[in-house]
């Protein structure tokens, strides 16, 4: 991509991300994720009414007598951009590709975030770890992950989501807020999802379109797998071909669904063909 139209994307997107941040996220953001970060602050005796779970029973032990743990919210909190490159991902039958709304999704989050004074990082993933940006402030390091986002090249166009979540948990020492923007056509991530969510706030948004769910009837097509390269001619009119296609992604969709709900974790849905703001404003109002 030349560098002029580049700069011209980069600058659409913060535009556009940026003015959603200030007229509509920036309160629910920090009504949905403030207090999420907790910090031990100091211990006193136990008063009526304080939380039994806050019990230090080490140091009930040695005073004989109860002592509670008190914390403080952490006024900053680190948001990491967990964001899948496969070659799935750009793809899209309606206005926007998967990866152009992953991208302004992602602007959202980040600005709402440094507009709250939070750390924001990222971590690119395929079915390798293709680019870790660590947390930081300020505008100018928001920018460079957006236009990261848009001129990314991938080395590989496979998925591999345990991969990412595992090198996230190594990377990532400090307990964060983690989006996990894909479009989740892979399998085999739910055990590390669990591990992971059991110390940082997991959130996955799934980023899926129409042609993800259904293959369209057009007749005899060629088709490539943008993951493996494989190219094969196929029948899309014929219903054992459209039933398998259909079993593949409610596959998919089950498992994302699952893996999120036996971990204990967020997750959200946006189709390429409705609104992320409506989306985003309801999963930030039910947090809060």
């Amino acid at each position: 991509m030349e560098v002029s139209e580049l700069l011209k994307k980069v600058r659409k997107i913060e535009i556009k991300t940026k003015g959603l941040t200030n007229h509509i996220f920036s309160g629910e953001y920090h009504s949905a994720f403030k207090g999420r970060g907790m910090s031990f602050s100091e211990v006193r005796e136990y008063q009526y009414g304080d939380d039994i779970r806050n019990i230090d029973w080490n140091v009930t032990a040695r005073f004989q007598h109860p002592y509670v743990k008190i914390f403080e919210e952490e006024r900053e909190l680190t948001i990491m951009l967990l964001i899948d490159v496969s070659k799935s991902s750009f793809i899209g039958t309606q206005n926007q590709l998967k990866n152009e709304i992953i991208a302004e999704i992602a602007g959202v989050l980040a600005f709402s975030a440094i507009q709250n004074n939070d750390k924001v990082g990222v971590l690119f993933f395929s079915d390798a770890i293709e680019m870790f940006i660590p947390p930081k402030k300020g505008k100018s390091h928001i920018l460079r992950i957006i236009r990261e986002i848009i001129n990314f090249e991938p080395k590989s166009n496979k998925t591999n989501i345990s991969l990412a979540l595992e090198n996230f948990n190594n990377m990532v020492k400090r307990k964060s807020i983690a989006f996990v923007l894909s479009d989740f056509i892979d399998e085999n991530y739910a055990d590390e999802l669990r591990h992971i969510a059991k110390k940082h706030d997991v959130i996955g948004v799934k980023v899926y379109d129409h042609l993800d769910m259904e293959l369209p009837n057009i007749g005899l097509l060629q088709i490539q797998d943008v993951e493996t390269g494989e190219t094969k001619w196929i029948d899309t009119g014929d219903m054992q071909t459209q039933k398998t296609y259909k079993d593949r992604a409610v596959f998919y969709d089950k498992n994302y669904e699952q893996s999120f709900i036996k971990a204990g974790a967020d997750k959200l849905k946006i189709k390429t063909e409705q609104s992320y703001v409506h989306v985003l404003m309801n999963f930030f109002k039910k947090r809060a």
